[in-house]
């Protein structure tokens, strides 16, 4: 291969390879082996480094036929007329040859060798068969002859055929040669077609899905606690994985932005409204009304001195001190009373007046426009308060850590909630018949739908990468995996054609020819 490209250095008379033996397509490489960008004709029509490369000599191996040397330079295969704008080359793809590619095509300059040495042979015995009639010699010279001439046409004609799948017999641009690295685009196109109609149905997705049993085997493998603890492990890293990747404030910004443009959105008077309607009918917040009197109670006995100060710093200077304490003690029993009385009195008019005021207020929340609309700017200046939205973006943090230390964690109630669960879906999945036919119809219907949605873009990648490949390395590369066994075909053609061309000798002198 190295060989090659050096050949091709020389006929374009650019450049050296690189370490790696393979050439960029302007026959350049870098000093690291990378291959330099390809170049265009110019507007002269003068071809560029790039056509330099493509109008290397076709070169022949020592084996390739009787007489093969290195032939003139075939044509270009891009030229330009002068003064015509050239697009650029499409960029093409150079094969890596790894070492496993080199001693295949050790391999097949073994196999040519060993045909060419086959042909070699035959055409020896032809020489000595030849000599032996001119020398007197009769009957079996003639027989060995037409066999040695038979295989020596055979072993050509097969040499032709072999040849010419990869290049140009001994350079010749003869028509329908060089099938691989002409026809490679259309080998491409083909395949792909192919892939397409025979492996990307409908009718054949379903037929292999079909008796896989999906569901069933699904089942089997996820009830075995190990295989769950397994997936349990596996989504456990790909919460961590996801949460990591994430950034919080883009996170917070999010949640924040979605809680509060959907709690604006939503009007919730007529909400609240039903739902204290329900608490007052159920007499629920008696018990809050009965905490708030408890509470009240008790502030009042604890602070008898404030209620005093209130009253008497509110009274008019000019009235006597004992007048305002006396006042102010009177009050303050009047009020220790009151809230005593409806503490303790269930039936105290108070509370009935709150249970009529809650329900009054609950009525106005659903169907008052004006208590509505209070209640919507109410909920608007609480939502808009820089508190609240601070509690809001810290929420997520707050999740997040919660999650991860779940995650994080083989006991946590979490992952031995998901373990469970997976467990569980596991033996339904594996005895329940309607749940695995439903899960495989699930499968079987994505599956369908990717490839006859993206049909096309999965065939394309077959038709746009084989376009991609340089055609001289593809044809190498096919070259050194099938070219041993090809060679066989040139070693059974002389075989073959020396035994025909006996048979044919044979009859003809039967038939006194």
């Amino acid at each position: 291969m190295e060989r090659t490209n050096d050949r091709a250095a020389a006929a374009a008379g650019q450049g050296t390879p690189g370490p790696d033996g393979l050439r960029a397509a302007d026959g350049t490489s870098s000093p690291d082996g990378t291959p330099a960008p390809d170049s265009t004709p110019t507007p002269d029509g003068t071809p560029g480094t790039g056509d330099a490369f493509r109008t290397r000599e076709a070169a022949s191996d020592p084996d390739d036929g009787p007489g093969a040397q290195k032939a003139a330079p075939g044509p270009r295969t891009r030229e330009s007329a002068p003064g015509t704008p050239t697009a650029p080359a499409a960029k093409r793809l150079p094969f890596t040859f790894s070492a496993a590619d080199e001693e295949k095509q050790r391999g097949v300059r073994r196999m040519k060798a060993t045909a060419t040495g086959l042909l070699l042979f035959v055409a020896l015995v032809y020489v000595l068969a030849k000599w032996a009639q001119h020398s007197g010699f009769t009957g079996w010279p003639g027989y060995v002859a037409a066999a040695a001439e038979a295989g020596m046409v055979g072993a050509m004609a097969d040499w032709f055929a072999v040849t010419a799948l990869f290049k140009h017999p001994l350079g010749i641009p003869i028509p329908h040669t060089a099938i691989i690295p002409t026809k490679k685009d259309q080998l491409g196109v083909t395949l792909g077609a192919f892939v397409g109609e025979n492996f990307l149905s409908e009718d054949v997705i379903k037929a292999r899905l079909a008796p896989l049993n999906m569901g069933g085997r699904l089942g089997t493998w996820l009830a075995d606690p190990a295989h769950a603890d397994r997936v349990t492990e596996e989504l456990a890293t790909a919460l961590r994985g996801a949460l990591t990747v994430l950034r919080d404030s883009d996170v917070q910004a999010v949640v924040g932005e979605a809680i509060t443009r959907r709690a604006d959105a939503a009007e919730i008077a007529p909400g609240l409204g039903k739902a204290l309607s329900k608490v007052v009918s159920d007499g629920a917040h008696h018990r809050a009304v009965d905490l708030i009197c408890t509470r009240a109670h008790d502030w009042l006995v604890e602070h008898g001195d404030s209620v005093m100060d209130a009253v008497q710093g509110g009274a008019p200077g000019w009235t006597p001190r004992f007048v305002d304490r006396k006042i102010g003690d009177r009050v303050y029993k009047e009020l220790l009373r009151f809230v005593t009385e409806i503490r303790d009195m269930p039936t105290h008019p108070a509370r009935g007046a709150i249970d009529r005021f809650l329900s009054d207020f609950a009525t106005d929340l659903q169907s008052d426009s004006e208590t509505r609309a209070r209640t919507e700017r109410l909920k608007s200046d609480i939502l808009n308060r820089p508190e609240v939205q601070d509690v809001i973006a810290s929420a997520w943090s707050a999740v997040r850590s919660m999650i991860l230390a779940a995650a994080d964690d083989d006991r946590s109630e979490l992952r031995l909630r998901v373990r469970a669960s997976l467990v569980s879906l596991g033996t339904r999945l594996a005895t329940d018949g309607r749940l695995q036919r439903k899960l495989e119809g699930w499968v079987e219907g994505a599956a369908v739908y990717v490839i006859t949605t993206y049909r096309t873009e999965i065939t394309s990648l077959i038709t746009d990468t084989v376009a991609g490949w340089d055609a001289d390395h593809t044809s190498k590369k096919i070259e050194a995996n099938i070219g041993r066994d090809l060679q066989f075909i040139r070693i059974n053609g002389t075989v073959v054609g020396a035994l025909v061309g006996l048979l044919i000798y044979t009859v003809s002198k039967a038939f006194g020819a």
